[in-house]
């Protein structure tokens, strides 16, 4: 099973940016624990600030590995164009919040890409991606 990581706007600041809503772990420390601790699947990880990009990202994998895991980070609540990405691949996406966006900000409780994605995690901290990893190994076949 391939499974690719793919973190959005100001996710390269994990573990430096606001710590008492996204913890003091950076990322790519994360990721080498989760890569460590499910050596039966093949992980790749990209980030970008750029939406075009991520959207090229997206269009690159979608039709060629088992699982997406996506932290559009802000342009969750923005991007028409990542919904539309999104809904054009083949490949199923998770998508995924650190935080509990639900109570946050009023803007961060509208999601343009949830409809598009197999299901939404929000709220488990960086146990998020753990969480869309599980959805992914319990489903097999329906990948």
């Amino acid at each position: 099973m391939k499974i690719v990581i793919i973190n959005g706007p100001n996710l390269n600041l994990l573990g430096i940016r606001e710590k008492n809503i996204y913890g003091q772990m950076s990322f790519e420390d994360y990721y080498t624990q989760l890569v460590a601790d499910y050596p039966q699947i093949t992980f790749d990880y990209f980030q970008s600030n750029v939406e075009g990009i991520l959207i090229d990202k997206l269009h690159e994998i979608g039709f060629s590995v088992d699982g997406i895991i996506l932290n559009a980070g802000g342009y969750t609540h923005t991007s028409v164009a990542l919904a539309d990405a999104i809904s054009a691949i083949k490949t199923p996406v998770v998508e995924v919040h650190i935080s509990n966006v639900f109570a946050r900000e009023e803007f961060r409780h509208v999601s343009l890409i949830g409809a598009a994605c197999k299901g939404s995690i929000s709220g488990f901290g960086m146990d998020s991606y753990r969480l869309a990893i599980a959805s992914f190994l319990s489903t097999p076949g329906k990948l």
